[in-house]
């Protein structure tokens, strides 16, 4: 049985982890190196590949990135089809494909699942918002730096007795940017999953510096949205892809906070630094392990799964069953997030009261 791997999608930290176990496992488990493709789906569509070995992958398991390097893979390949992806793997000999992504990377996997080709799939996103796993490889690293940034962001701002906006990643869900505003003590959180009032978040700012809090920090997630015309300057566009092009909310909201509250105000966007690095500790338990268990599901017939961990263990969940899902956060955690509620949900708790 010939394996290979490849790592679609963005880059995060962890990847490298991943595919070492991927790598490791198949040599231990079937006797048998990995063809690891170059540029994710592309690299399948233009053969380009190179062999991976225990010599390969030794001294990977620190570094941040991917080995094989990444891509987001192009629209046309959802009106192609999987066979040219098939056509490709079949003259490398390639049985079976471990692919490391995120929610485009679960589309082509279902896509090839369908098709007939054994595939499973690793969930990697600092997003964290992959159906049908608790973790994704990626998500503790980014956490840990955007919480270091709320850290130090806490520092300047008393200094200055500044108002201090981050902006953080987080397209659907609002994971990343809830964990560093709890881990980091913020006063306001704006997530994807509820729409906020700008006014009402200017409102608890001033009461809370008239409480005598001379500094707030706001963090911000790039697919946070302001409640519908609320805000005459909001005109978001699209991508190719057809989805909305994300950046500048965390300016946006510094310039309004700015306006409304009248204090010295500063916004930080954090960007790829989130990405990038040395993954954790955590992040290389979560790699390695989703990573061996990705060849034993293979070797064991369990193809057309998405390899994730839920209450500490492993779990395979049907591709079939995940592509196209985006897991949120759920009520509870929003409710977490006191300092960031909307004056409409506030209104909507003290009628059920």
């Amino acid at each position: 049985m010939r394996i290979a791997v490849l790592t679609g999608g963005g880059d995060c930290a962890g990847l490298n982890a991943a595919i070492r176990a991927v790598v490791r496992t198949a040599r231990h488990r079937l006797n048998t190196d990995v063809v690891g493709y170059q540029r994710g789906w592309n690299g399948i569509l233009e053969g380009d590949s190179i062999l991976l070995d225990n010599d390969t992958v030794r001294g990977v398991l620190s570094h941040g990135g991917t080995m094989l390097g990444t891509s987001r893979s192009h629209p046309d390949l959802l009106q192609r089809g999987a066979q040219p992806l098939i056509d490709q793997l079949r003259r490398d000999q390639v049985d079976a494909l471990v692919a490391i992504g995120g929610d485009g990377t679960l589309h082509t996997t279902k896509m090839l699942h369908e098709a007939g080709f054994p595939v499973v799939a690793i969930p990697k996103t600092i997003d964290n918002d992959v159906f049908g796993t608790d973790v994704c490889v990626g998500y503790d690293t980014a956490l840990t730096v955007a919480t270091d940034a709320v850290d130090r962001l806490h520092t300047t701002a008393e200094s200055h007795d500044r108002l201090m906006v981050l902006e953080v990643m987080g397209r659907h869900a609002g994971h990343l940017a809830a964990g560093a505003g709890i881990a980091g003590g913020a006063a306001a959180v704006l997530i994807p999953e509820q729409p906020f009032d700008i006014d009402h978040i200017a409102d608890q700012l001033i009461r809370r510096h008239q409480d005598g809090r001379n500094a707030s920090i706001v963090v911000v997630a790039e697919g946070a949205t302001p409640i519908p015309d609320t805000i005459p300057e909001y005109d978001p566009v699209v991508d190719h892809w057809g989805r909305p092009r994300l950046g500048g909310m965390g300016e946006l909201v510094g310039r309004l906070l700015a306006k409304l509250t009248g204090y010295e105000t500063r916004t930080t966007v954090l960007g790829h630094i989130q990405r990038g690095g040395s993954p954790t500790a955590s992040d290389r338990l979560v790699a390695s392990t989703v990573g061996a268990a990705s060849i034993e599901a293979l070797a064991s017939g369990g193809g057309g799964n998405l390899i994730g961990i839920s209450n500490s263990k492993v779990t395979l969940r049907p591709i079939t069953e995940i592509a196209g899902k985006t897991r949120r956060l759920s009520r509870e955690q929003i409710d977490l997030l006191v300092p960031m509620t909307t004056a409409a949900d506030m209104r909507r708790r003290s009628s059920n009261r």
